[in-house]
């Protein structure tokens, strides 16, 4: 059976909208309502972030969120809880779960799939895990429970490496837009950056792709649409949400300004 993400992207080519929220943020129980939110909304596919301590891809919103979530107490026991029932709710969504090995192996490598996969999750982007080790400890883990690696490219990644790693999934390639962490925007002038995207473009690798960091608003991502099939979004979203008295109210404004 075709996985949740391959079956978004055979059903939509372009313009999709992946959106990350940090799980607990802005409050404890605001998850699963931010989660449905995004689904009825208009996004594409949802992005799950596990809160962590150190998060080094994360720039200072997505990492205030964390602290925040850890502060109310969201851990991977509590995601898993909140999500027991949500392919009840939101059926056919992608949801991948976003986070750092360290906590997952903490956790257990083998028990976090299973209950990943029985919590409705479809894919994982762990940014720190080594390309070598999931092909030899974790692939067969993650295929049991029908888990979809997403893999991080950057403008530094090798060819052979990106072929790699479009050999090893069937979900879709992370396109980082450019040095620096989430958030933040890029320092590549745009020459070089349009340079990039069409070189990987051009590759004709079999999974989609889409780009992120750097990504806010709806001019941002319709220029992302034009060198790839879609764009991730999360500080962004982030941010209009600190301060708010209803989450999903505002996450469902947000979606909105940028696909309309």
């Amino acid at each position: 059976m075709q996985n949740r993400i391959a079956q978004t992207f055979a059903k939509k080519q372009n313009r999709l909208l992946n959106i990350y929220f940090t799980a607990g943020y802005p409050t404890l129980d605001a998850t699963v309502p931010l989660l449905e939110t995004l689904a009825a909304s208009g996004a594409d596919l949802i992005e799950i972030g596990m809160p962590f301590s150190d998060p080094l891809a994360d720039g200072p919103v997505i990492q205030q969120s964390s602290t925040v979530a850890l502060q109310n107490g969201m851990n991977l026991y509590v995601l898993f809880e909140q999500l027991k029932d949500i392919r009840q709710r939101v059926p056919e969504t992608p949801i991948l779960l976003m986070g750092y090995l360290n906590p997952v192996l903490q956790f257990g490598i083998e028990k976090f799939c299973e209950q990943a996969a029985a919590a409705g999750a479809d894919g994982l982007i762990l940014p720190d895990m080594p390309l070598v080790e999931y092909e030899e400890e974790y692939k067969e883990i993650f295929q049991r429970y029908g888990l979809q690696p997403v893999f991080l490219i950057t403008p530094q990644t090798a060819p052979e490496r990106i072929r790699r790693m479009d050999a090893l999934t069937d979900s879709f390639l992370y396109l980082v837009s450019g040095p620096g962490t989430t958030g933040g925007g890029t320092t590549q002038d745009s020459g070089t950056q349009e340079a990039y995207f069409k070189r990987v473009a051009e590759m004709g690798l079999r999974n989609p792709r889409l780009i992120g960091f750097g990504i806010g608003d709806k001019k941002s991502f319709d220029r992302a649409c034009e060198y790839a099939n879609g764009a991730i979004i999360g500080s962004a979203l982030i941010r209009s949400l600190e301060g708010a008295t209803d989450a999903p109210a505002a996450a469902k404004a947000f979606v909105s300004s940028v696909l309309n």
